[in-house]
């Protein structure tokens, strides 16, 4: 997708003032707060959303509405990004893009997949945050109800997840 950050130019020896020089050349272009893209690269798939996750050091997981969406399980067209963070970010002073919404919580290997070339909570996780954190209920029921049909879970694994998460 040709996007990186500033911090990964200046690992590999790219000055700031190269960097000027190719922005003003059109060469790259701004695409988010210490976000750059390479101009002359194709697009990719979730081209909107790799921002957002470099904005995020590679830590941040996609979650909530904006993984149902990526996993085609409901009829969710989110108008903000949802994203989930480590715990310790909370203590943080962030500058928070525009249309994006941080959760805190530390997540394991289990519950976190690729998605291309982002990292998003599996099926199974997704509903239960959309479950906890009160997404509307009807996108709640096409999301179980379309997991299931795709063998993505059951509905017991639904109702052991959310009571164990509310526990």
């Amino acid at each position: 997708m040709g996007y990186f950050t500033v911090a990964q130019a200046d690992e590999v020896g790219f000055s700031r003032p190269l960097l000027q020089y190719h922005l003003k050349s059109g060469r790259l272009e701004r695409s988010g707060r210490g976000v750059l893209r390479l101009t002359r690269f194709p697009p990719g798939d979730h081209e909107d959303l790799m921002p957002l996750w470099l904005w995020a050091e590679g830590e941040g997981v996609f979650s909530h509405e904006t993984a149902l969406s990526l996993h085609e399980l409901s009829d969710a067209l989110p108008a903000t990004r949802h994203m989930t963070v480590p715990s310790s970010w909370g203590s943080r002073r962030l500058r928070v893009p525009k249309g994006l919404v941080l959760h805190y919580q530390d997540l394991d290997d289990d519950g976190v997949e690729w998605k291309g070339s982002i990292t998003i909570t599996k099926p199974l996780l997704t509903v239960v945050d959309c479950a906890v954190d009160a997404v509307e209920p009807d996108l709640v029921k096409q999301a179980i109800d379309q997991g299931v049909r795709r063998g993505a879970f059951t509905r017991a694994d639904v109702r052991r997840a959310v009571k164990e998460r509310r526990t």
